[in-house]
């Protein structure tokens, strides 16, 4: 794409993902190459200038040694993009003299003359925070080497590398170690140098150059060799004010972007608001029309991370709430699945001779919120036949074998064996005599970061530590699947965490995980959700 092509589709091309960012880029890229402006054979050609160049920085050299006489040969010359035929390439040091600091820097004062460090030079432009100072005796002391003035250039060789500015400050400063000033001879605009010095062109040549792994730097005579594209000067300024002018229609794209993602997520909220806090006389029926409008312009609500993750919640909030799908009249209501539920669970009970714990107290914080007909609240003790946590010793792990799980295994909607423990056989059925996850049962994270949810997939193939809750549904393979997405609703949440604040560290133990309240639709309703969630997740 030329330039041409470039304005031509502007606009369209602004509403790209990241579209400013990378127009920033394509268009020091397109200046940098000869491509972003035409060539003009009236132009003075660089050979002429850089030889007016060359004369002054031989001046120069006869009476400041840090001026080289002779011309650099190239470092990472095989690099040189390809340019037009009026353009030159020169190394750094033949277009500028280098004034570079070292040594200890000064000590630094809450005021006086300023001091510009490499944190104050950023891509294209000099940030005076965060502000630093010497006194004017350390400055006279410290700033022996030669004074920067306007027009010099900044440029940065580590902690950060590679950002460049011109000078336009009109206040006397020092410059601390890492940043050299650049003291143009007149063969190079001193803005298109700072355009070309953070190229993406430029940093890749300077990336190679660079030493270091974590934090890179370039020495300053690696530096003075590294190639620099030197277009004629009438170009040169021709370039600077095209990229001038692009980097304005940029600027104005970007603040009508930051308004309109402003304008989104206030649209976003009030509609997840609406959704998730329905009007008081709003019925089912209305709140059901609210999820299908913001549903419909989910593209355009939701266009960053944080936009998923609230309507992902605001989804699981309307299962929970019976708005998400429609009631039907047919549908066995919760009382009477209930009923099986506890006619099972005894006989489950029974046949393992184990007896039925009493039942657990309601708690007082609960706080209850009106359901569609035929649903119905149940504590979670009652929906299962055991609720447990991990082994309470510490067991022997082993650097292979079965997979025993902690807290840190237990995500939200599955297990993360990536980083996991392991026992041997005879740890393995020790521990699962007293809690023994099989498929369909459900895991809590229940210490330290409490209320994870997650199904288990396997049979006999995992033990847990304390940190983990099992709980064991009576009709699992049904139960499991809307009971895991209530869970991990903003409701259910909000009990856990109101029952793990006890203790100082969170904590959710097994007597208040039995007390949470769960909204039960009927059975053939759960179904519908449960399609209807998974459906929406995945868009």
């Amino acid at each position: 794409m030329n330039a041409t092509q470039l304005l031509a589709h502007f606009d369209r091309l602004a509403e790209a993902p990241e579209a400013v960012p990378r127009l920033r880029r394509f268009i020091l890229d397109l200046a940098v190459r000869g491509k972003l402006v035409s060539q003009d054979a009236g132009d003075e050609p660089a050979s002429k200038t850089l030889k007016h160049n060359d004369d002054l920085r031989k001046e120069v050299a006869a009476s400041d040694r840090r001026a080289d006489v002779f011309a650099q040969d190239l470092l990472e010359g095989n690099m040189c993009w390809k340019v037009p035929s009026n353009w030159a390439w020169r190394g750094l040091s033949d277009l500028a003299l280098f004034i570079d600091y070292r040594g200890q820097t000064p000590i630094k004062v809450e005021s006086g003359i300023r001091l510009i460090t490499a944190k104050n030079v950023k891509p294209g432009f000099i940030n005076l925070q965060p502000e630093e100072f010497l006194t004017p005796s350390a400055y006279t002391t410290w700033m022996t080497r030669g004074i920067p003035k306007a027009g010099d250039v900044l440029f940065t060789t580590e902690a950060p590398m590679g950002n460049a500015a011109v000078v336009n400050l009109s206040e006397r400063f020092a410059l601390a170690q890492r940043v050299i000033n650049l003291r143009l001879y007149g063969a190079i605009n001193p803005a298109f140098l700072v355009l070309q010095l953070i190229s993406d062109a430029f940093v890749a040549i300077l990336d190679k150059a660079a030493t270091g792994l974590t934090a890179k730097g370039i020495k300053a005579a690696k530096l003075k060799r590294l190639p620099i594209a030197v277009p004629p000067l009438a170009e040169q300024h021709r370039i600077v004010a095209k990229v001038d002018e692009l980097m304005a229609l940029c600027d104005q794209l970007e603040a009508a972007q930051q308004e309109r993602e402003r304008r989104r997520d206030r649209l976003a909220a009030a509609s997840l608001q609406r959704l998730n806090q329905p009007a008081a006389d709003a019925t089912p029926e209305t709140q059901r029309e609210h999820a299908h409008f913001h549903l419909q312009n989910l593209p355009r609500l939701t266009t960053r991370p944080e936009h998923i993750k609230a309507m992902r919640q605001t989804i699981l909030n309307l299962a929970v709430s019976g708005r998400l799908v429609s009631q039907h009249d047919l549908d066995e209501p919760a009382f009477d699945l209930f009923r099986r539920i506890s006619d099972e669970k005894k006989r489950l009970l029974a046949s393992r001779s184990t007896k039925e714990k009493l039942a657990i107290s309601e708690d007082a914080k609960f706080d209850a919120f009106d359901l569609p007909r035929g649903w119905s609240w149940q504590q979670l003790d009652q929906l299962a036949w055991k609720i447990t946590d991990g082994d309470h010793l510490t067991p022997q792990r082993e650097l292979s074998g079965r997979y025993l799980l902690s807290a840190r295994n237990v995500l939200n909607g599955r297990l993360d064996l990536s980083d996991v423990d392991y026992v041997g056989d005879t740890e393995f059925q020790r521990m699962r005599s007293r809690c023994d996850p099989d498929k369909f049962d459900v895991l809590i994270s229940c210490s330290g970061s409490i209320g994870r949810v997650a199904i288990v997939d396997k049979d006999d193939a995992y033990v847990l530590v304390r940190s983990a809750a099992l709980v064991k549904l009576v009709f699992a393979p049904e139960l499991s699947p809307f009971i895991a997405k209530a869970l991990i609703s903003d409701h259910l949440q909000a009990q856990m965490v109101v029952r793990s604040k006890a203790a100082a560290q969170p904590n959710l133990f097994i007597g208040s995980i039995r007390q949470l309240m769960i909204p039960i639709p009927p059975l053939a309703e759960q179904h519908r959700i449960v399609a209807k969630v998974d459906e929406l997740m995945a868009l």
